[in-house]
């Protein structure tokens, strides 16, 4: 008893909480199969990296800022075209990610673009990368605020540290000069550091209306297009779908 309160102790002060919540079953375990002292100390260290391991993974999705979870087992791939399943599976490994590549999704809303980019940056986390989603808008209302708020400036050094950066519906809704120039800041600060998954209902040929600067907007393509995987999606729009059809399912009712 006098040992077991001394291992409890230690492991507390060493920070090694997977070893202690599961130490009484290791020993069990070691005890039933008459294990070396080796596999004993291998199956304790075991314990303590999964222990870990759940723990960051917990706090990476907590700080990715995810709105919904998406994953590509619900996604009607039939329905789209400008992606297929095969390319999606292709991109799995986060390969592209070590490359430092983004992947620029494209088309009307609607459509998909924000389903497929969550669910890479869940597939990303569970592969122990770091990932941060923002839409453009409360990106740049952060970059804004960065420098009277202490929750912004932390947020802002989370994304700029991340290996995987969501930046959803770009052109949705107006840009101005400031928050344009702030967008240029941020694709020139991670360019080759981190990868970038961004959603956009315009093409690139109104960026430069969009973004109101012309020169400004060929240097920021330039930086996002040299590692990039472009995906120009085509299809109807899920939610208009769905309400068509439970306007339809009400009337036959």
């Amino acid at each position: 008893m006098k040992i077991n309160k001394e291992v409890n102790e230690i492991t507390t002060a060493l920070g090694l909480n997977g070893m202690r919540e599961n130490l009484d079953k290791i020993i069990q375990e070691a005890e039933s199969k008459k294990s070396s002292y080796l596999t004993f100390l291998l199956s304790l260290l075991e314990s303590e990296v999964k222990d870990r391991t759940k723990k960051r993974l917990r706090r990476n999705f907590t700080a990715a800022h995810f709105p919904i979870e998406k994953q590509f087992e619900t996604f009607e791939f039939n329905r789209i075209k400008g992606i297929s399943k095969i390319e999606i599976n292709n991109l799995l490994d986060c390969g592209w990610l070590d490359r430092k590549q983004n992947i620029l999704l494209f088309g009307p809303p609607g459509i998909g673009k924000t389903h497929i980019g969550i669910a890479l940056g869940f597939v990303a986390l569970n592969k122990g990368y770091t990932v941060c989603f923002e839409r453009v808008t409360s990106l740049m209302h952060l970059f804004k605020v960065s420098s009277i708020q202490k929750q912004a400036e932390h947020r802002i050094k989370k994304i700029m540290k991340a290996n995987l950066i969501i930046i959803d519906e770009i052109g949705y809704t107006p840009i101005d000069k400031k928050e344009a120039n702030l967008f240029f800041n941020l694709i020139s600060e991670v360019y080759e550091k981190s990868s970038i998954i961004l959603t956009s209902n315009k093409s690139f040929e109104n960026w430069a209306e969009m973004l109101g600067d012309t020169t400004m907007t060929a240097a920021l393509l330039d930086r996002l297009l040299h590692h990039a995987k472009i995906f120009n999606l085509q299809g109807d729009s899920y939610r208009l779908n769905n309400k068509n059809l439970n306007k339809e399912v009400n009337t036959i009712s």
